[in-house]
């Protein structure tokens, strides 16, 4: 069944208390899914209190870091990925009799797969599993249509009043802190107008806290109280921010999308919404993701107004035009859409899926970014080339944290550094606990493992108390969990293993440094990063990064380890490649022969090949002539001569088309292992080139037939009347015969090449060889052009001989010929 319900209708507390009472239950219990801890702790919290009980009885919660639950409890709320472990080791859910989705429309990545395979529970394994989705801003028509035409119960619920006002920013909100300075401008004029505690969205813990430091800073702060409320707080600070203030005061709770549904801050009747989340989306071309602040959708606007309206009449303050309203999408993404996909396939081949097509999905992974996952757990050992789950997998997954991680785990155990690996997976799981008065925190994750056994921060930065105690009780559960006896996680002597327990976990963000002291690395997975803050983790040649925010050209390194180049050569033995390559070099326009060992695509040694095969140099040099154009040779001008013949019996002789090879340039280089190549021998270098002749290479295209048929049809040079033999230029369209006027006198007619089909064109010169006329058709120069030419020439070379009539005079190469 499909139930909408308005915030505040009493969908998270009073629907499964009212499943207790159905006659299907026969004794099994409810599970009621949250998509948060605090959110869960709140509504086990609340159910008890209205059955007058504790939290652990009748009504029990379990979260990943806490659990409170009995014998007798038949109401169980948990967070989501408890659920999928559930489901991972007991795949029929015996003894539960229904499954309720809450605030579903959140579309968490774990929701999702809990649905997936809850449907796949129901279809195969027992029909009598029941399943109820809730939420207040859910397309229950579209979903139920989905899953097979389920009924959809809509209840109006009891929402107080909430009036609306749009209040965006009077100047630009780009400026760094302009929001949170006009979230705390608002709320400070609510309050004076209005009754009410306050609850203010913003959209990450950075701005939360310059929220509150700005309103702590008001005269009036000491008649309200200031809490923050966000994922990464104790349990015990997040609980406070939802109970009505001790003393009575106003409270002001800011809060991130966390407090958007299935909370009640009781008291709260202004909303202060900033429009703003924080969403981390993954790439999967880049194998990482990035945090990106983005506008809510509509229906999270609406989520968030309710929140005014749970217990009395209330106010909803929009820091946005109602035009952006207008404009804001009416859903958000789902997560699967945009998120890390390895825990996902894990899970899938866990359940024995190989293919996500055979679960009914909402929204199925995308292909692109499954694909990277598989990719991943298959780098990892987690499945085999079939997707199928391996032993290591099922290992794996037992610890309910990322593959990454868990892979980590299990290779600790083999070195007997479980304790420091177990901080190390607490430390990425959790808050940060290094914090710094401004600026980033230092990225040096042995520094946080320092903090842990007690030594103090560096300067300029600080200890996080609550993150440093969620960190030791988070690292004592997953040392557990790993096999390890101790009652506290140790691992300063472990230190200097940080950097290889987390290259097991992250093989593909091995580092080396592009070069010493730069900060800047490539990766083994192919991608650059940097450090973009001073840090004397610049000076290692190896690192690991085990944090980035992924950005357009280089990655930013949040956090990482310094690791032994020794450590990779001994425990990455297996994934090192060695080859040895021949290629042209460009920079240095030679042949290098390199031979190198690699892990992944970072290089760890590269040497100097002896002795390469002369194959391989040839076709490197080719490869580089080809890189190069023909332009790397010296063509002399019988090069360029035999080429253009030859090019010119291409194009023309039709009785021996077979004779004539491409010499364009593409050609040339398409057959350069023919005509060139075997002149190569021994050539390893650009300038080497200049001493070969490509005429003799390009003569070899002809044999003897051939080279006898271009003499015919296009010959090199033509005898003119004067007795001189002169060459023929073919680099134009037509041939070519520059000509002295005065050496042709007496020819009736131009000559004619190509079985004389081609006219030659003639470029007579004066006697200073200075082009005077250009003609195909000599004897219509003779007739109708010479006249003028002999008057010009005669004014500018009076010694020299200009006949009268030119095809009775005797032609000549002489200034002053013998006969006149």
């Amino acid at each position: 069944m499909i139930l909408e319900a308005p915030p505040g209708a009493g969908k998270s507390t009073l629907v499964p208390l009212s499943l207790l009472e159905g006659e299907w239950r026969e004794g099994q219990r409810i599970v009621v899914l949250e998509p948060r801890r605090v959110a869960a702790r709140a509504v086990a919290r609340r159910m008890a209190w209205l059955l007058a009980e504790d939290v652990g009885g009748r009504i029990g919660y379990r979260t990943r870091l806490d659990t409170r639950t009995g014998p007798d409890t038949v109401i169980e709320v948990v967070t989501e990925g408890v659920l999928t472990r559930m489901l991972q080791h007991d795949p029929a859910l015996e003894g539960v009799a229904c499954v309720v989705f809450d605030e579903f429309h959140e579309r968490s990545l774990q929701a999702d797969l809990g649905l997936a395979l809850c449907l796949d529970v129901q279809r195969h394994l027992r029909d009598s599993l029941r399943l109820l989705l809730m939420s207040a801003t859910l397309d229950g028509g579209t979903i139920a249509q989905l899953l097979g035409g389920a009924p959809v119960l809509r209840s109006t619920g009891r929402m107080f009043e909430v009036e609306t006002r749009h209040a965006p920013p009077p100047g630009p909100g780009s400026r760094p802190g302009a929001l949170e300075g006009w979230a705390a401008t608002v709320t400070l004029r609510a309050i004076a107008e209005s009754p009410g505690d306050v609850l203010i969205f913003m959209p990450g813990a950075a701005e939360i806290r310059r929220c509150q430091r700005l309103l702590q800073e008001s005269p009036s702060a000491t008649h309200f109280r200031l809490l923050p409320l966000f994922g990464d707080l104790t349990a015990g600070e997040q609980d406070a921010a939802l109970r009505p203030d001790p003393d009575g005061r106003r409270k002001i709770v800011i809060a991130t999308n966390i407090a958007e549904t299935s909370l009640t801050i009781e008291g709260v009747r202004i909303v202060v919404d900033c429009g703003l989340e924080r969403r981390s989306r993954f790439d999967p071309t880049t194998g990482m993701s990035r945090l990106e602040t983005l506008r809510i959708s509509s229906a999270s606007a609406e989520q968030r107004r309710g929140r005014a309206g749970r217990t009395a009449q209330g106010i909803c303050y929009r820091l946005w035009s109602e035009s952006m309203q207008a404009s804001l999408p009416a859903h958000g993404a789902p997560e699967i859409a945009e998120a890390d996909l390895a825990p996902l396939a894990l899970d899938l081949a866990c359940w024995g899926c190989t293919d996500p097509a055979q679960l009914t999905w909402l929204d199925p992974p995308p292909s692109a970014h499954l694909a990277q996952a598989r990719d991943l757990l298959e780098r990892l050992g987690a499945i085999d080339g079939q997707g199928r789950i391996t032993s290591l997998g099922r290992q794996m997954a037992g610890f309910g944290l990322h593959p990454r991680l868990a892979h980590m785990m299990l290779r600790a155990r083999e070195h007997g550094s479980v304790e420091v690996a177990s901080l190390l997976a607490a430390l990425l799981g959790e808050r940060d606990i290094l914090r710094t008065g401004g600026g980033e925190a230092d990225p040096d994750l042995r520094v946080r493992l320092q903090m842990l056994q007690g030594e103090g921060p560096v300067p300029g930065q600080y200890c996080d108390r609550s993150a440093l105690r969620r960190v030791h009780e988070s690292a004592r559960r997953i040392a557990r969990s790993a096999g390890s006896q101790r009652q506290r996680v140790r691992g300063a002597a472990d230190e200097d293993a940080a950097g290889l327990l987390l290259a097991y976990a992250y093989p593909d963000r091995i580092g080396r440094a592009r070069a010493p002291g730069s900060g800047r690395y490539l990766l083994s997975g192919g991608r650059g990063a940097v450090f973009t803050q001073p840090t004397a983790l610049a000076r290692h040649e190896f690192i690991v990064a085990a944090e980035l925010d992924a950005g357009k050209d280089d990655a930013r390194i949040r956090l990482a380890a310094p690791v032994a180049r020794d450590d990779l050569e001994r425990h990455f033995a297996a994934a090192i490649v060695e080859e040895c390559s021949v290629s042209w070099d460009p920079r240095t326009e030679a042949v290098a022969a390199r031979r190198r060992r690699r892990l992944g695509q970072v290089v760890l040694t590269d040497e100097q090949l002896e002795n390469a095969g002369e194959t391989e140099m040839r076709a490197a040099l080719l490869a580089g002539m080809r890189a190069m154009g023909l332009g790397c040779l010296h063509w002399t001008a019988a090069a360029l001569q035999l080429r253009a013949r030859i090019d010119f019996a291409r194009r023309h002789d039709q009785a021996r088309p077979d004779c004539w090879p491409d010499v364009s340039e593409a050609g040339l280089l398409g057959t350069l292992e023919d005509w060139f190549g075997p002149w190569l021998s021994g050539i390893s270098r650009r300038e080497q080139l200049a001493r070969l002749d490509p005429a003799r290479a390009l003569a070899s295209l002809l044999d003897w037939k051939c080279a006898k048929r271009l003499d015919e049809f296009a010959p090199a040079s033509l005898t003119v009347p004067s007795g001189s033999r002169i060459s023929l230029d073919y680099s134009g369209a037509v041939p070519i015969l520059p000509v002295r006027l005065q050496e042709v006198f007496g020819m009736k007619e131009s000559p004619r090449i190509g079985d004389g089909r081609v006219a030659v064109t003639l470029q007579l010169l004066s006697p200073a060889r200075r082009p005077v006329q250009l003609t195909r058709d000599l004897a219509s120069f003779w007739a109708q052009g010479y006249a003028d030419v002999r008057k010009e020439l005669r004014g500018r070379y009076p010694k020299h001989y200009w006949p009268e009539d030119p095809l009775t005079a005797t032609p000549t190469r002489r200034v002053r010929p013998a006969d006149r």
